[in-house]
Protein backbone atom coordinates (compact mmCIF):
# COMPACT_ATOMS: atom_id res chain seq x y z
CA UNK A 1 0.00 0.00 0.00
CA UNK A 2 1.48 3.34 -1.04
CA UNK A 3 1.22 6.25 1.33
CA UNK A 4 1.63 9.77 0.15
CA UNK A 5 3.84 12.15 2.10
CA UNK A 6 2.33 15.45 3.08
CA UNK A 7 3.87 18.41 1.25
CA UNK A 8 5.94 21.07 2.97
CA UNK A 9 4.07 23.45 5.21
CA UNK A 10 3.50 26.80 3.55
CA UNK A 11 4.44 29.78 5.70
CA UNK A 12 2.84 33.09 4.80
CA UNK A 13 5.91 35.16 5.63
CA UNK A 14 9.22 34.79 3.84
CA UNK A 15 10.97 35.46 7.16
CA UNK A 16 9.49 33.00 9.64
CA UNK A 17 12.04 33.76 12.38
CA UNK A 18 10.17 34.62 15.58
CA UNK A 19 10.98 38.02 17.03
CA UNK A 20 10.51 39.48 20.48
CA UNK A 21 7.68 41.91 21.13
CA UNK A 22 9.98 44.94 20.95
CA UNK A 23 11.52 43.70 17.71
CA UNK A 24 8.05 43.12 16.24
CA UNK A 25 7.09 46.66 17.20
CA UNK A 26 10.21 47.96 15.41
CA UNK A 27 9.22 46.00 12.30
CA UNK A 28 5.66 47.33 12.60
CA UNK A 29 6.90 50.93 12.87
CA UNK A 30 9.06 50.40 9.79
CA UNK A 31 6.03 48.95 7.98
CA UNK A 32 3.84 51.92 8.92
CA UNK A 33 6.57 54.32 7.85
CA UNK A 34 6.82 52.64 4.46
CA UNK A 35 3.04 52.80 3.94
CA UNK A 36 2.96 56.46 4.97
CA UNK A 37 5.73 57.20 2.47
CA UNK A 38 3.56 55.84 -0.35
CA UNK A 39 0.60 57.98 0.70
CA UNK A 40 2.40 61.22 1.55
CA UNK A 41 0.31 63.37 -0.82
CA UNK A 42 -3.02 62.02 0.40
CA UNK A 43 -2.00 62.44 4.04
CA UNK A 44 -0.85 66.00 3.34
CA UNK A 45 -4.14 66.84 1.60
CA UNK A 46 -6.20 65.49 4.50
CA UNK A 47 -4.07 67.28 7.08
CA UNK A 48 -4.40 70.58 5.18
CA UNK A 49 -8.17 70.18 5.03
CA UNK A 50 -8.50 69.18 8.69
CA UNK A 51 -6.34 72.07 9.90
CA UNK A 52 -8.23 74.36 12.33
CA UNK A 53 -11.28 72.09 12.31
CA UNK A 54 -12.60 69.92 15.08
CA UNK A 55 -15.45 67.46 14.60
CA UNK A 56 -16.52 69.16 11.35
CA UNK A 57 -13.46 67.66 9.64
CA UNK A 58 -15.36 64.36 9.54
CA UNK A 59 -17.77 65.50 6.85
CA UNK A 60 -15.95 68.53 5.39
CA UNK A 61 -12.81 66.51 4.59
CA UNK A 62 -14.61 63.28 3.68
CA UNK A 63 -13.08 63.06 0.17
CA UNK A 64 -9.53 63.58 1.41
CA UNK A 65 -10.05 61.15 4.29
CA UNK A 66 -11.40 58.44 1.99
CA UNK A 67 -8.57 59.00 -0.51
CA UNK A 68 -6.01 58.69 2.31
CA UNK A 69 -7.72 55.61 3.74
CA UNK A 70 -7.93 53.88 0.33
CA UNK A 71 -4.29 54.64 -0.41
CA UNK A 72 -3.17 53.23 2.92
CA UNK A 73 -5.35 50.14 2.52
CA UNK A 74 -3.99 49.48 -0.96
CA UNK A 75 -0.38 49.65 0.26
CA UNK A 76 -0.88 47.87 3.59
CA UNK A 77 -0.31 44.35 2.29
CA UNK A 78 1.45 41.22 3.49
CA UNK A 79 4.14 41.83 0.85
CA UNK A 80 4.81 45.24 2.38
CA UNK A 81 5.04 43.68 5.84
CA UNK A 82 7.52 41.13 4.48
CA UNK A 83 9.53 43.91 2.83
CA UNK A 84 9.61 45.82 6.14
CA UNK A 85 10.75 42.69 7.97
CA UNK A 86 13.48 42.08 5.38
CA UNK A 87 14.62 45.69 5.71
CA UNK A 88 14.70 45.27 9.50
CA UNK A 89 16.90 42.18 9.17
CA UNK A 90 19.12 43.95 6.62
CA UNK A 91 19.75 46.84 9.01
CA UNK A 92 20.30 44.62 12.05
CA UNK A 93 24.10 44.97 11.87
CA UNK A 94 23.84 48.75 11.55
CA UNK A 95 21.69 48.95 14.67
CA UNK A 96 24.12 46.70 16.57
CA UNK A 97 27.07 48.90 15.56
CA UNK A 98 25.11 51.98 16.57
CA UNK A 99 24.36 50.47 19.99
CA UNK A 100 28.02 49.55 20.48
CA UNK A 101 29.16 53.05 19.51
CA UNK A 102 26.60 54.52 21.90
CA UNK A 103 27.91 52.31 24.71
CA UNK A 104 31.50 53.41 23.99
CA UNK A 105 30.44 57.08 24.05
CA UNK A 106 28.60 56.49 27.31
CA UNK A 107 31.69 54.96 28.92
CA UNK A 108 33.90 57.79 27.65
CA UNK A 109 31.50 60.37 29.06
CA UNK A 110 31.35 58.58 32.40
CA UNK A 111 35.15 58.42 32.52
CA UNK A 112 35.37 62.11 31.69
CA UNK A 113 32.83 62.98 34.40
CA UNK A 114 34.74 60.93 36.99
CA UNK A 115 38.03 62.63 36.03
CA UNK A 116 36.40 66.05 36.03
CA UNK A 117 34.94 65.69 39.50
CA UNK A 118 37.97 63.89 40.91
CA UNK A 119 36.18 60.61 41.59
CA UNK A 120 38.05 57.32 41.46
CA UNK A 121 37.78 55.40 38.19
CA UNK A 122 35.46 52.43 37.98
CA UNK A 123 37.10 49.00 38.07
CA UNK A 124 37.29 47.45 34.62
CA UNK A 125 36.56 43.89 35.70
CA UNK A 126 34.01 42.77 38.27
CA UNK A 127 36.05 39.72 39.30
CA UNK A 128 38.56 41.83 41.22
CA UNK A 129 35.83 43.00 43.59
CA UNK A 130 34.23 39.73 44.57
CA UNK A 131 33.68 39.26 48.27
CA UNK A 132 35.32 36.46 50.20
CA UNK A 133 32.69 36.17 52.92
CA UNK A 134 31.81 32.58 51.98
CA UNK A 135 35.44 31.37 52.28
CA UNK A 136 35.81 31.20 56.07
Amino acid sequence: MATSKPGPVQISSRNPIPLSASQESQVRELYYKRVREYCTDEIRDFAACAMNRTFSATWVCRQQRLAMKNCMKSHATQEEQDAAREEWFATMDDRRKEREAKEVRKKEQEKFQREWWGRPPLPEDDEAHTTTEGKR
